[in-house]
């Protein structure tokens, strides 16, 4: 069972964020302020859960919270300020839109920019010790996902209703067969070393005929 709280005398909210890694689509960010009392032995960190349970977990968690919110940085912004501060970022906007104030933010991870003056305690694989990290886990990563879904209809090349954007085989061999859309991230290595320089090459190549 994971812990409900880390200080019993304060109002905590829980952070994390979803979809750091992917070559493309944003990264999404979640603030979840559960009650003391809460108890849930399904709850853990979306990673260890399957699809099927994080999407029935997340009305529970949004119902049984004293707040939640989801912050959103899309893959421009990614471009611009880099991904480490985009997870930041995400997770600022989503506390900032908690209808209750909390008094020490739970980071899921070793790293964190201050939010305005409220403390933080960051903590390493924090979505697999506190239930409300793990909350948070879950709510963006499902939301995440939908978003991803939805893009894939738009992008059905590169198979996004399954990898949401990560970097498969998959995902890579269709960015070297079609190109980047306009939701990849472009500061990423969207492929391989060795592909990228194949297919400058072969860009170089089709100049070279024209």
């Amino acid at each position: 069972m994971l812990k409900s709280f880390f200080d019993k005398n304060l109002t905590e909210a829980g952070c994390d964020e979803a979809g750091r890694g992917c070559l493309a689509g944003p990264v999404y960010a979640a603030a979840v302020v559960l009650p003391k009392n809460y108890k849930n032995k399904w709850l853990n960190d979306s990673k260890k859960l399957s699809d099927a349970d994080r999407y029935e977990l997340r009305p529970e968690i949004e119902e049984k919270a004293l707040a939640w919110a989801v912050g959103v940085v899309d893959h421009k912004e990614i471009d611009e300020i880099n991904i480490l501060n985009a997870s930041f970022l995400g997770m600022h906007r989503a506390v900032d839109q908690l209808e209750v104030t909390p008094q020490l933010l739970l980071i899921d991870g070793n790293r964190f920019k201050a939010y305005k003056n409220i403390p933080h305690q960051c903590i390493i694989k924090g979505d697999a010790k506190f239930l409300s990290i793990a909350a948070a886990s879950i709510l963006a990563k499902t939301y995440r996902d939908d978003f991803m879904k939805a893009a894939a209809l738009k992008h059905p090349e590169y198979s996004w209703e399954s990898n949401m954007g990560y970097p498969t085989k998959k995902h890579r061999e269709a960015i070297r067969q079609y190109g980047v859309t306009p939701l990849h991230r472009l500061t990423f290595q969207l492929l391989p070393a060795q592909l990228e320089l194949d297919l400058e090459s072969e860009i170089d190549i089709e100049f070279e005929l024209e």
